[in-house]
């Protein structure tokens, strides 16, 4: 049985303002997430991480396997009217946050759809919680936000308008980040270029 929701996904309506987005809570079904919370890499350090760099056990790996499954891909393939046939894929993983993190951005040029999936099982901070906003220069201007629990889903087309971020928060945030590329190009790049973030987290962990 799959560790998504993905029914609860295609019920839910596109939101076309200021972009398209989506916001599905409980997309990780309820019985599945305690196993998938306990199976999560183990992550003392800020910053995104590729799954070929982290250890986890295998309820974290069926919810991976879950995420690169044909039925998702067509259902973001449908819900975003985008054609993602071929398009490769990364996958990223976060467990802590620093103060540092949160400031407004669009995401690359290369990401055709970014999928957002947090994990922490309840969240009482007023800062980071993911803004979907309407310009790059105000966290207050925002349409939305989510709070990261609870298996709860973020998904939009990248976009130049695309503006997300959030209030500053430092300690332990558990997201997972899918996202459908242009090419294979771009997945190799993102790659090397993780693995150099976290060669040098290794050596400054603190930084």
């Amino acid at each position: 049985m799959s560790t998504l929701d993905i029914a609860a996904f295609r019920a839910t309506p596109l939101r076309r303002d200021p972009y398209e987005y989506l916001i599905v809570p409980g997309f990780v079904r309820g019985d599945a997430l305690d196993g998938i919370n306990a199976d999560f890499p183990k992550m003392d350090r800020p910053g995104s991480f590729p799954t070929s760099t982290l250890s986890f056990g295998p309820r974290f790996k069926a919810l991976l396997d879950d995420f690169e499954s044909p039925a998702l891909r067509a259902a973001m393939a449908e819900k975003f009217a985008v054609d993602l046939e071929g398009r490769p894929t990364t996958i990223t993983v976060r467990g802590r946050c620093r103060q540092s993190d949160g400031k407004i951005h669009t995401d690359t040029e290369s990401k055709i759809i970014t999928v957002l999936v947090y994990m922490n099982p309840a969240w009482e901070a007023p800062g980071g919680r993911l803004r979907i906003l309407r310009g790059p220069d105000r966290l207050d201007d925002c349409a939305d936000e989510v709070p990261p629990t609870a298996g709860t889903l973020l998904a939009f087309r990248r976009s130049e308008k695309s503006w997300h971020g959030h209030e500053s928060f430092e300690g332990e945030r558990r997201a997972l980040q899918l996202n459908w590329v242009t090419d294979q190009a771009t997945v190799d790049r993102e790659l090397a270029r993780h693995r150099l973030s976290a060669f040098f987290k290794r050596l400054n962990p603190f930084g």
